[in-house]
């Protein structure tokens, strides 16, 4: 060692530094790539990432690889660190107290902290390079990585676990949430909510946004003719149920422009009518929204009854009530919800008790609760557990709300104000 000279042994230290920077920041780089993102570069031909992606199939050899390494380049420039100490300040005790502190602070600052920072705030950039040298260093050293990876694996085994074993890291719902929501301007807003309510479908069902049976509107057979002829020319719904007397007797759904080349040719009466009628769809109460997307898909259908466990018909959901979840409105009208919601001059709403809660949120862009009742009335009636009296005021999820007038089992209407809203809980004022 006494004939090298001292710039070959610290050209020699400065190599086995940058060296070991490369162990630690390529080990650091790669544990933390984000496992999607490099499925994706992956399938689109880049080569790093591909590399980087067969490494990570079997993490025990990676880290054998990149320990094996790191701890025999560290070793090297621990006796190399102080044979150069000696060879500067003699051999005394102080020289290996010295070359110690050196050592401690080369491999924390020059090996660890600062590469695997780096490596930390942009994996890519040092993954995929990094990847081109590991590969061909395990084949060539996979003998040793083997026999201790082995003797590494055998020990973890004792605790059920097996380097097999690498699952695949799925995303939860809310983590799917959180990732939507933190995708920035990188997607527009409209397109986080859009996908944020498909995952929303299955936490409602069809009950909560059909038709009540009171509200459906059909067409009755047993009625006058002309009445008839009146309703098809006027419809403002494309499919109408067609039934005799009410709708339990309902025998099909109409498409309005499959009658009215009837109408037009003179043809139009009861028999040639009843051809054009498609059987009625019906659908359990209960079932998430979700599923009967796809059940619509599948059946080839835009309408259908939902009924409860007695067949009883409870309602009428549409593709479009279903799409309008996903979506929002089709127009942002308050109009669009006919004469439920009443605007007043001084910024309150007058509105039906009957109106939906999810429609009216839709809508209004309120945050009414709707995990309980499915109406304005029946959710407050939930809360006073009694028919209010008009006048009676509360507040109502924290919106001042008044009853304005009542029947003798239901609040008829209320006098909502927006404007005037407070978090927390519905207490009576």
């Amino acid at each position: 060692m006494e004939d090298i000279p001292l710039s070959a042994l610290f050209g020699a230290l400065a190599f086995l530094i940058v060296l070991s920077a490369f162990f630690s920041a390529a080990e650091i780089s790669l544990m933390t790539l984000d496992r999607y993102r490099l499925r994706h570069l992956a399938k689109t031909g880049n080569q790093g990432a591909r590399r980087a992606q067969f490494l990570l199939k079997r993490p025990d050899r990676l880290i054998g690889v990149i320990l094996l390494g790191s701890n025999f380049i560290n070793a090297l420039l621990s006796t190399l660190t102080t044979v150069t100490a000696i060879r500067l300040l003699g051999e005394q005790e102080s020289t290996i107290v010295i070359a110690t502190i050196v050592i401690a602070l080369i491999v924390l600052i020059f090996t660890d902290l600062a590469p695997k920072t780096l490596a930390a705030l942009h994996p890519e950039r040092i993954a995929f390079p990094s990847a081109f040298v590991l590969g061909p260093l395990l084949k060539l050293i996979y003998p040793l990585v083997w026999m201790v990876n082995g003797m590494a694996n055998s020990l973890l085994k004792l605790f059920g676990v097996s380097p097999k074993d690498t699952a695949t890291r799925t995303l939860g719902s809310e983590e799917i949430r959180t990732v939507i929501n933190e995708a920035g301007a990188m997607m527009p807003r409209s397109h986080q909510k859009m996908l944020l309510s498909i995952m929303d479908l299955e936490k409602a069902t069809v009950e909560d946004i059909m038709v009540p049976r009171n509200d459906i509107v059909g067409m009755d057979l047993n009625g006058e003719w002309d009445d008839i002829v009146r309703q098809l020319t006027t419809s403002q719904h494309t499919r109408l149920p067609v039934y005799r007397d009410h709708i339990d007797q309902i025998i099909g759904f109409l498409h309005v422009r499959n009658a009215l080349p009837l109408l037009a040719k003179g043809e139009f009466d009861e028999p040639a009518l009843l051809q054009v009628i498609k059987e009625p769809y019906f659908i359990p109460e209960g079932t998430p929204l979700n599923k009967q997307l796809l059940n619509f898909q599948q059946q080839k259908r835009r309408v259908a009854l939902v009924v409860d466990e007695y067949g009883d018909i409870q309602g009428l959901v549409t593709l479009e009530d279903i799409l309008e979840e996903i979506v929002g409105e089709f127009t942002t009208d308050i109009s669009a919800i006919g004469k439920e919601v009443h605007p007043l001059k001084d910024g309150t709403y007058l509105v039906d008790g009957s109106a939906n809660i999810r429609v009216l949120n839709r809508i209004m862009h309120w945050d009414l609760p709707t995990d309980g009742p499915k109406t304005l009335n029946g959710l407050i009636l939930e809360y006073l557990e009694t028919i209010p009296e008009p006048g009676t005021s509360l507040m109502l999820a924290g919106y001042p709300v008044e009853i304005v007038q009542t029947t003798g089992n239901a609040v008829k209407t209320i006098k909502i104000n927006p404007g005037l809203k407070r978090p927390g809980l519905a207490e009576e004022f």
